[in-house]
């Protein structure tokens, strides 16, 4: 049985930092539900749900997908979860959203945990993602340092075009535009909690567990 640890995080930090990684690994390891609105809302295009349907006419005219639904999708998401044991990846991305989020927690008595933020500096951000590939027919990634393709996939290797390090720098200057506004929204509110990045998946996730282990004897 998996071991619960009653907490509700975000995890939060630039492209690359393993936020999806982490996620995954807290899944596995202690049975938190893993919400990645991104995730939810191609899955919600490709089925053709209601909210999918909705989304896939704003994307289709080049606008974004509004704030409204991709909440929905998150708060359907943390409904399914009982509001205990679940990390958001990918959420939020704006005050408005993080607004919305700790006040419909907080009134449902299920207040944010910790948003955990996996520091990483830009040098290392642009080394890690030009060395990731893409398998051009299952989407999985890969990556020539921290998880290399077996020798027998390596033709169906593919370097994604933002992934090219001019195009990891700009995407670098909007990340720090739209987010440090957020990073000054949850360290106020005493949420944010930093983690370095740098390192392997094993040494990211130790200090990962270590926090959260760390935050769950405090908040009991």
């Amino acid at each position: 049985m998996q071991p619960q640890l009653g907490l509700r995080i975000a995890l939060f930090g630039p492209p690359g930092a393993g936020k999806g990684t982490q996620a995954r690994l807290l899944c596995t390891r202690f049975g938190m539900l893993h919400i990645s609105t991104g995730n939810i809302l191609r899955r919600a295009i490709k089925e053709q749900t209601p909210i999918g349907l909705e989304a896939r006419a704003y994307i289709h005219q080049g606008n974004l997908v509004p704030d409204e639904l991709v909440r929905d999708l998150a708060e359907e998401a943390m409904r399914v979860s009982a509001f205990e044991d679940f990390v958001l990846d990918g959420y939020p991305r704006t005050c408005q959203q993080a607004e919305w989020l700790t006040g419909f927690l907080n009134r449902r008595e299920r207040p944010l945990s910790a948003i955990v933020y996996l520091m990483l500096s830009d040098e290392e951000v642009v080394t890690r993602l030009s060395r990731r590939r893409v398998h051009k027919e299952t989407g999985e990634n890969f990556h020539l340092d921290y998880k290399p393709p077996p020798p027998e996939i390596q033709h169906l290797m593919l370097q994604r075009r933002d992934d090219q390090p001019a195009a990891i720098r700009h995407r670098l200057r909007v990340y720090e535009a739209e987010t440090q506004p957020l990073v000054r929204y949850f360290s106020k509110a005493g949420l944010l909690h930093e983690v370095d990045a740098l390192g392997s998946i094993e040494t990211v996730h130790a200090r990962v567990c270590a926090l959260l282990q760390s935050l769950k004897g405090r908040l009991n």
